[in-house]
């Protein structure tokens, strides 16, 4: 039970389960802090109702918080690392910055990768970086949300925010994911039981449909459940795409799950005011799923000529959607970008971050808040190893031990202040909740900046 009393200070002051505290942020003092709205960057979702309670700098409490959030907001920082390490070894921010920008302005093919899981603020002075040193930029983002990209430009997006589906939605379609598990709070807070302004009775006032491989296992209760083959996602929505025309589907056709099931999510779709298809990651492989997005698009672009209906993405943890947005703003594509000659040249593949190492082509790289040196295909990590690194993190990975400088930050959304997208791509201010003795990663990277000349 919280009271409100007397305000102290011009704060605004409370008690708590018997403890007392004020909304002023974070201080030094024995007393609990009470943190409002924060923003959770666990996942897509983005929650900003999270109320912190805040004890002699630490997170004692996340409420409203799902347990992956509350796992995100409590974890301890790292602890006793050194701020910055040149070759393994300890050293002054000042020398590592000035090591970092020797390293990128020598180099004659430079990369910088990263960018998901740092504030919108950082990612702009990273693209300066790349921009001034003629770099390589590609985004840490799973091969399938770049290729989203890619479909994007050739058939583009009918979009809305997670607020008109929450508010607007009869049917909402689950493709190729488990919400109830990746995202925790998105089923209560936008799709399946929220209470919107046309959809009063919340899950009542809607219908549910779940396509994947096997049921959930995390409570979804669909209405209607469509079992999807492996790997055969475009199959399936190429085929209900048809349906949705009034095409007959041949004997004999593949349409990559059973017809009947998916005849009644056609008629499910065509009977909707107001339907949004959550596309995961599906079943197919990462080569093949900018041809499943395509199909997803294209099939809302028809649906459209008679109903309202949408797709959007299940993006997950960190800022992969202001990565996305801020790259685009600056360069006008949103990964895959090459800077080398002045002007931006877009090629994913040809100037992807695995295959530029792959190939043996980067002399030296920039690494923010990523750790490619876990996630690349061999080739790529041993080249990788060959270069100048500079990485930046959160916490201490094979990235940042094998680099040859490095810099340890203070956690985004949570020690310091920036902007976060939502999966929606909605923009929410992330402020602190606890003071760390380490650099923000925009600090960092404007040192690095002012370092090869791109900032004054």
């Amino acid at each position: 039970m919280a009271l409100r009393c007397r305000p102290s200070f011009g704060r605004e002051a409370w008690v708590v389960d018997g403890f007392p505290m004020t909304t002023s942020g974070p201080r030094a003092s024995s007393s609990l802090n009470l943190i409002s709205d924060a923003v959770c960057a666990r996942c897509g979702c983005a929650c900003d109702d999270i109320e912190l309670l805040v004890e002699a700098n630490r997170v004692r409490e996340a409420r409203n918080a799902c347990p992956m959030g509350a796992e995100w907001f409590l974890a301890s920082p790292e602890a006793g690392l050194p701020k910055a390490l040149i070759g393994g070894r300890e050293a002054s921010l000042d020398a590592a910055v000035a090591e970092a920008g020797r390293i990128l302005s020598e180099a004659r093919f430079p990369l910088v990768h990263g960018l998901a899981n740092a504030t919108c603020e950082a990612q702009r002075v990273a693209v300066s970086i790349a921009d001034r040193i003629g770099a390589c930029l590609d985004t840490a983002m799973p091969l399938h949300r770049g290729l989203s990209g890619m479909a994007f430009q050739g058939v583009g997006e009918i979009h809305c925010s997670l607020g008109e589906v929450k508010n607007r939605a009869d049917l909402v379609i689950f493709w190729g994911c488990d919400p109830g598990r990746t995202h925790p709070r998105h089923g209560e807070r936008y799709s399946i039981g929220a209470k919107g302004l046309f959809t009063p009775l919340g899950r009542q006032s809607r219908r549910i449909a779940h396509v994947d491989l096997l049921p959930d296992s995390s409570g979804l209760n669909p209405d209607l459940f469509v079992p999807l083959e492996q790997g055969k996602d475009f199959e399936a929505l190429w085929t209900l795409r048809a349906l949705l025309r009034g095409h007959e589907i041949p004997a004999g056709a593949c349409p990559g799950a059973p017809l009947e099931a998916l005849r009644a999510l056609s008629d499910a779709m065509k009977g909707s005011r107001f339907g949004v298809l959550f596309l995961g990651t599906g079943t197919s492989s990462a080569a093949d799923s900018h041809m499943v997005v395509d199909a997803a698009l294209a099939m809302a672009l028809d649906l459209n000529r008679h109903s309202r209906f949408y797709v959007s993405p299940m993006r997950g943890g960190g800022n992969p959607a202001g990565a996305d947005n801020v790259v685009t703003w600056q360069t006008g594509y949103p990964f895959g970008v090459h800077l080398g000659r002045g002007y931006p040249r877009f090629n994913p593949g040809e100037f992807s971050t695995e295959e530029v190492l792959s190939r043996g082509e980067a002399d030296a790289a920039l690494v923010v808040a990523a750790d490619p040196a876990s996630e690349l295909n061999p080739a790529a990590r041993k080249h990788l190893a060959e270069i100048g690194v500079v990485a930046l993190d959160y916490g201490e990975t094979e990235t940042t031990r094998s680099a040859r400088v490095s810099f340890m930050l203070a956690p985004y959304g949570l020690a310091t202040p920036g902007t976060i997208y939502r999966m929606d791509d909605v923009s929410l201010p992330a402020r602190p909740a606890v003071r760390s003795a380490y650099p923000s990663a925009e600090e960092v990277l404007r040192g690095i900046a002012r370092a090869v000349g791109a900032l004054p």
